[in-house]
């Protein structure tokens, strides 16, 4: 991943993909991973992403992954929340009680070091990185979270007429990077309104990727 890309992005405070309200997809669609209260839910790219206090608030575990430290210390800033800061391998780990949250490559972050989750949130991750680091990025999200069922967000539009991010991802490509390992089933797929950045038509896809496992009580 590009540190500097994203680094720069914060420093200019331009972060138009950070909403200023809980993600309607999370709060519509979440409850069909079927999750206990308690459950350990993991936001990879997670930014500083009101998601996350949005899962707090419905008594949820977090743990989080962010390339840059600055969305982090004000993602704490905004929960109101003073964590404890150390170091974990390459990473930092910033804790506080429900909430871990690793700062650095995510590539870095291993299944000791995150721990047992219950599911993945991605809304951001995946369409977040170019092709050539999609399948390096699926196959280490499956590893470090023995294969948790995902609630993921993807777009589908003409890469030709609009450079990502966020990246288009077919339907064929999903299931290249899933498939193997998970029953995908199309929740939900709307039109962007007014496309993306009113250069082409979107649209933004909703899935539930579940795997054998998925269907256990915690």
């Amino acid at each position: 991943m590009d540190k500097n890309f994203w680094l720069q992005k914060w420093q200019n405070n331009n972060i138009g993909f950070h909403r200023s309200e809980a993600n309607p997809v999370l709060v519509k669609y979440f409850p069909e991973l079927s999750l206990g209260k308690g459950s350990r839910v993991f936001v990879p790219l997670c930014g500083k992403t009101l998601d996350i206090a949005w899962l707090l608030a419905q008594g949820y575990r977090v743990a989080g992954a962010e390339l840059v430290e600055m969305a982090i210390e004000q993602l704490f800033v905004e929960l109101g929340v003073e964590p404890k800061i150390s170091e974990v391998g390459d990473l930092k780990h910033y804790s506080a009680e429900n909430i871990d949250i690793f700062v650095g490559d995510i590539f870095a972050l291993s299944g000791e070091m995150l721990g047992s989750v219950e599911a993945i949130y991605d809304r951001a991750a995946l369409v977040a990185l170019p092709e050539e680091i999609r399948h390096r990025y699926t196959a280490h999200l499956k590893e470090i979270t023995d294969k948790a069922p995902q609630l993921l967000v993807t777009y589908e539009y003409d890469q030709n007429l609009m450079a990502g991010p966020p990246f288009s991802i077919s339907n064929e490509e999903l299931n290249q990077h899933y498939g193997d390992n998970y029953d995908l089933t199309l929740i939900v797929s709307t039109n962007v309104p007014g496309g993306f950045k009113g250069k082409c038509a979107a649209t933004e896809n909703v899935w539930l990727l579940q795997n054998d496992l998925s269907g256990r009580i915690v």
